[in-house]
């Protein structure tokens, strides 16, 4: 009898292995951000990188707007096998707890974490239209203008915080226009339809390089290394905005806990190569992969931190 009781409780267990065994025996699916945002390009980055590892395909899903909630809500009602996956960052596992009443999922009870994958800032940038060279002369050009908006990656995310950061701190009044991702955004300034914006630096790299927007200020106290060239946010005289951009691969709550480390061991391997630091770093993120819980662990942290400030803030979703 306790033989028979033994074989009944491990059945779902056997079953698992079986059908996962080797892990991943048929395509994975990382749903990642609008194209041309940062999410979007560690999605694909990472997925290539996990292709070569396991020779299976790895899908990366774009989808914009709803600040990233349409994304991780995919995966928070997946199968907890670890065949879906959700680049994850401060929309969508923070923000969205303030700003949706009804979010159809929780960021800490519907996902295991399994790793970070970047940590960088969001980059003060203008139009070249705007007649300032930092950012002391556009706080004085914004006292004296009306009118004018910043672009951000859609509602919660951290290049909207960042922006509601810079209009308390700087005792200014620059509307917020949503879009649905950081690509659109980015689009927006370089058409003059905003003239400021707070972008990852992954996102404007291209733009930046060519000179086509100016950077005056990145949302750190000390410059970052991956845009050495930029002042701070103390250097630039608005020491609180102190923003931190970062991203992490999630999936599925109770999803088996060897199916995760499989992906955290993977993940951590490809994030340790120098080549890849140095390529990541180029392109303005800085690797900093993490156990699984440190990766919870900081989302909790980040909960406590912004949800407060944007519900004192008035931040509204829509």
């Amino acid at each position: 009898m306790k033989k028979l009781l033994l074989m009944i409780c491990l059945a779902p267990v056997l079953v698992f292995a079986q059908g996962t065994d080797p892990y991943p025996n048929r395509p994975i699916r990382i749903m990642g951000g609008g194209v041309g945002s940062t999410a979007d390009y560690l999605s694909r980055f990472i997925g290539q990188k996990l292709n070569e590892k396991w020779a299976q395909p790895v899908v990366v899903d774009s989808r914009s707007g709803a600040g990233g909630t349409l994304s991780a809500d995919v995966v928070a009602k997946a199968a907890p096998d670890g065949y879906n996956l959700v680049m994850g960052h401060a929309g969508p596992m923070v923000s969205a707890v303030a700003l949706y009443k009804d979010l159809p999922y929780d960021p800490v009870k519907d996902f295991a974490p399994v790793s970070r994958m970047t940590t960088g800032v969001v980059v003060l940038v203008t139009h070249p239209s705007i007649p300032v060279s930092n950012t002391k002369e556009l706080i004085a050009y914004l006292k004296q203008k009306s009118g004018l908006s910043y672009a951000s990656a859609g509602n919660g995310s951290m290049s909207h915080l960042a922006g509601e950061l810079f209009n308390r701190i700087a005792g200014v009044n620059v509307l917020h226009v949503p879009y649905k991702s950081a690509g659109f955004a980015l689009t927006a300034l370089l058409s003059s339809e905003t003239q400021i914006s707070f972008l990852s630096p992954v996102t404007a790299h291209t733009q930046l390089k060519a000179g086509r927007v100016k950077a005056l200020a990145v949302s750190s106290k000390t410059r970052f290394a991956g845009t050495p060239e930029i002042p701070s946010a103390v250097e630039a005289g608005i020491p609180g905005m102190d923003a931190q951009l970062w991203f992490g691969l999630f999936t599925t709550a109770k999803t088996p806990r060897v199916v995760v480390m499989k992906l955290n061991q993977q993940i951590t391997e490809v994030l340790n190569r120098p080549d890849v630091k140095a390529m990541l770093l180029a392109q303005g993120a800085e690797a900093a992969p993490s156990t699984p819980e440190e990766l919870g662990d900081f989302v909790k942290s980040e909960l406590l931190r912004w949800v407060p400030i944007i519900k004192a803030a008035g931040i509204k979703a829509g």
